[in-house]
């Protein structure tokens, strides 16, 4: 460990001094690793049109429905399977409860399926998100038979298994039934050891681009929506566009988005380390990635990215609004609730949005939120937990549920019915070409070092000035070195779980 520690301190001096040496070029010299993520990363392909079948991204709830909603869920509910659990409680950790409070809120839509359809409950185990994984492993220890923990915590996988917090799932779910298609894609990102560990429920897009019509139109720009159906919205428009529109003399602005980094890097397909026939790959060595990190330095050089340490270090959302800024990355939440409570004030009329732009001839990939569940080792209901997990895959992928969640979007948030239909399209990308980073789940060293680190710290440290040659000369001996102890770690305990 203290020899850790001193390679990880190397590291890091290595790499701050390459933020203030940063200086362009593209180390052709490379070699190309494994890809890992999502399909095969720079594979010459055709946009093909998207067939919607996934939509909700918004909570649905009992309350509130209108007389004919409640024949709409009633419906849904014949796609469950018919079972008679004799366990009727599943038990969920967290940091937040599934039940609904005394305070008002309402119940959730695939709870209510799971009371009414099979007669059970879910019993909610409260945490802090300071202390959930010291409660689990103290439940887990202690044998109290906790079944499920949220499945879409970045920090989860593969490390929770090395711990012995997490058992796999195949042994309950039948991966080819029809009820798991739309997420079978994104499962197959948590195999480990030919072992699959996470319940998911549903996929959508981490972050999507958002712009003001009225900034496009004023600026004689290309709509980015339009592009893409055309399948023209790629990096190279995208970064046309910016370089067209941002002019700091007259006070217009290009690129905002704190965690931009990371969708622009998985969009190419290739993430800092994902799985590879049931084996952690870390991709720092690989020409693709090499290629988003030469793209996103690329936009900063050409002062395309905006430059938050004029403005205190923090995001300015609201010049969206103003028209003076292009683009601003962000998940799909931006456009939930109120508009005035929109933090990019752009009016519901303007409001535009495109999916994260990929390659030139590369698959549209996304950098994927994924929705569910993580089996608890030594569970008391595990048949009970994928239950419920399937209630939540009908609520958010029937079309009577959908429409629910349309009304509740026109309703509170006034979108139109053009922007709900295209960020329904944008998470089905997200379904088909999902992209995960396990780097965050590896260790907290290796998170430190690649995607959880400050701006001028590895894989967020292109679109900051740190050109890719150095950085990775900096990281990336000592990173794959990690991630190669943790692959060893993580196979032996699958391994005993045989």
């Amino acid at each position: 460990m203290n020899n850790t520690k001193k390679i990880l301190s190397g590291v890091l001096a290595l790499t701050m001094a390459a933020g203030f040496t940063a200086c362009g070029g593209d180390d052709s010299g490379s070699t190309g690793g494994n890809n890992a993520g999502g399909g095969n990363a720079g594979e010459e392909t055709t946009t093909a049109e998207i067939v919607t079948t996934t939509a909700v991204t918004v909570d649905i709830n009992t309350e509130g429905l209108k007389e004919d909603e409640e024949t709409l869920i009633e419906n849904a509910m014949t796609q469950l399977r018919d079972a008679e659990p004799e366990n009727k409680e599943v038990k969920w950790l967290a940091h937040y409860p599934i039940n609904p409070g005394t305070n008002g809120a309402s119940k959730a839509v695939g709870l209510d399926m799971f009371e009414r359809k099979y007669g059970c409950t879910v019993k909610d185990y409260s945490t802090t998100w300071e202390n959930r994984y010291n409660d689990l492993s103290t439940y887990v220890l202690g044998g109290e038979g906790i079944d499920i923990f949220p499945g879409d915590d970045v920090y989860n996988f593969p490390k929770g298994i090395i711990s012995g917090m997490f058992q796999p799932i195949d042994s309950y779910i039948d991966m080819n039934s029809a009820i798991w298609q739309n997420t079978k894609n994104a499962m197959e990102l948590y195999n480990f050891g030919g072992k699959h560990f996470s319940l998911v429920t549903s996929v959508t897009a981490e972050e999507v681009v958002f712009y003001n019509k009225a900034t496009i139109e004023a600026n004689g720009l290309d709509d980015p929506w339009e592009l893409y159906k055309a399948g023209e919205w790629n990096w190279d428009k995208f970064k046309e566009m910016l370089t067209e529109f941002v002019d700091e003399e007259n006070d217009q602005w290009g690129l905002d988005g704190y965690w931009a980094e990371n969708s622009l890097l998985l969009s190419c397909g290739v993430p800092t380390v994902g799985s590879v026939n049931g084996q952690l790959v870390c991709n720092l060595n690989d020409a693709t990635f090499e290629k988003a990190m030469n793209f996103q330095y690329d936009l900063f050089t050409a002062g395309l990215v905006f430059p938050r340490e004029q403005f205190t270090w923090q995001e300015q959302p609201q010049m969206m609004g103003e028209g003076r800024q292009l683009f601003y990355i962000i998940g799909p939440y931006a456009v939930d609730g109120a508009p005035e409570t929109w933090t990019h004030k752009i009016e519901p009329e303007n409001i535009g949005v495109a999916p994260v732009p990929s390659p030139a001839g590369s698959n549209p990939y996304q950098a994927a939120k994924v929705n569910g569940y993580a089996l608890c080792k030594g569970a008391a209901n595990p048949e009970g937990a994928v239950l419920f997990a399937e209630c939540n895959i009908v609520a958010g992928n029937d079309e009577g549920t959908i429409a629910i969640s349309d009304r509740k979007k026109k309703d509170d948030s006034k979108l139109s019915d053009e922007i709900i239909a295209n960020l329904k399209e944008i998470n089905e990308l997200a379904v088909q070409y999902p992209v995960v980073d396990l780097a965050s789940g590896c260790s907290t060293d290796i998170a430190s070092y690649t995607t959880q680190g400050g701006d001028n710290v590895g894989t967020r440290a292109a679109l900051h000035g740190t050109d890719w040659a150095s950085n990775r000369e900096a990281i990336a001996d000592t990173i794959i070195m990690l991630v190669d102890e943790v692959n060893t770690e993580l196979q032996a305990k699958v391994a005993e779980m045989q």
